[in-house]
């Protein structure tokens, strides 16, 4: 009925446009005619005012037509724009469940999913984004490692969405086999890339050839994400999100993940690192062991006790000498400094290098998928 409906809705201005043509008579000639005023002729045929019952009848002797002609018009072409709307609204509810399960502009922003106005095939393209098959359908993701009990809450679908999209990326490379025991040998191979800024492109091969997946993917608008892990097809995955572009920020944030890695902590670990909420055991775990791993941590508060004497200002010779000492690059040493809030966070800020155009192979860009390496 309703393609009926909708073959049939012409409008009855179009109709009265043609018969007025077909006479050769203007829009004044029938408001003469009809004794009405040409506004309300214009209105009809322009379908900005209906056709009631009364004029129904004067058209009709106007044209030689029956009324009911003119008042079935009417209806048929109402009851079409009626059903449009409908359809309309139906296209809305369905766009906003359809946004209220991915970011969809940031998605279609960055790439991940096509541009389309039809509201069937943005459906598709998330479907296939998430690996769905309805709407009613959760995406299969790793269950969250809560941080506290009373915070079990679900994945946000902007993290659903960055979740799915580092595990598209991931899932195309080539990595050796993993052991925790053989991972291990792997963690001084990395403190040796922890001296200078550029070793850091070394990075991702090291992981990978142990068996550690490895990208990085900027977090999506809300989540504040620094870094994630999480098993992918009995492998690890570590992800970053390059938030902040400094060398001790990147170091701390591998070394977190690698941390819960190491510490076999299982399930999703999505890490704001920079965050003012307490931390769970596990979480202070992790943060321990990769200041452990990045700098000794006794020969710190040594370093601390006999250079800022209860200050927070520390020389920048003081530093890099330090730092030479420690086999470490000195942007690394300011940051746990920063952190331990024993240096000014206004201080030797010039030491934290820059990391991300060293890595930018490695970043995922806006643009159709990408791998990393394949």
């Amino acid at each position: 009925m309703r393609q009926e409906h909708s073959a049939r809705a012409v409008s009855p201005g179009e109709v009265l446009a043609a018969e007025l043509d077909a006479r050769g008579w203007s829009q004044r000639d029938l408001a003469e005619i009809m004794r009405r005023p040409h506004q309300a002729i214009n209105e009809i045929i322009k379908s900005t005012k209906q056709i009631t019952p009364e004029t129904a009848l004067e058209l009709a002797e106007a044209f030689g037509t029956s009324s009911d002609f003119w008042v079935n018009l009417e209806s048929n072409y109402r009851l079409a724009l009626a059903e449009r709307q409908q359809d309309k609204n139906k296209e809305i509810a369905k766009r906003s469940k359809l946004f209220s399960v991915a970011p969809v502009r940031e998605l279609i922003r960055r790439g991940w999913i096509k541009t389309t106005k039809n509201i069937a095939e943005l459906e598709k393209e998330i479907y296939r984004f998430l690996d769905i098959s309805s709407l009613n359908e959760l995406p299969d993701v790793p269950q969250l490692a809560y941080r506290h009990a009373e915070e079990k809450r679900p994945l946000q679908a902007a993290e659903i969405s960055w979740i799915k999209r580092v595990e598209q990326l991931v899932s195309n490379q080539k990595v050796g086999q993993f052991s925790i025991e053989d991972f291990m040998k792997t963690i001084p191979q990395l403190m040796n890339l922890a001296q200078r800024t550029e070793d850091v492109r070394n990075v991702p091969s090291l992981l990978l050839d142990a068996g550690v997946h490895f990208v990085i993917v900027p977090h999506l608008p809300k989540t504040y994400l620094d870094g994630a892990t999480w098993p992918f097809e009995k492998k690890p995955v570590i992800a970053l999100t390059a938030r902040y572009d400094r060398i001790d920020s990147f170091w701390f944030t591998l070394m977190h993940e690698i941390a819960h890695i190491m510490n076999r902590h299982s399930g999703l670990f999505l890490d704001d690192l920079y965050s003012d909420d307490p931390k769970d055991d596990i979480e202070k775990v992790a943060d321990s062991d990769a200041c452990k791993w990045l700098i000794d941590q006794e020969k710190l508060n040594n370093f601390i006790r006999t250079t800022s004497r209860g200050s927070k200002v520390i020389s920048r010779a003081a530093i890099l000498h330090f730092a030479r000492e420690l086999k470490r690059h000195p942007g690394i040493l300011v940051g746990q400094l920063h952190f331990r809030k024993t240096l000014d966070y206004r201080h030797h800020r010039g030491l934290l290098s820059r990391f991300k155009v060293l890595l930018a192979d490695w970043i995922d860009q806006s643009g159709p998928t990408k791998t990393s390496r394949t």
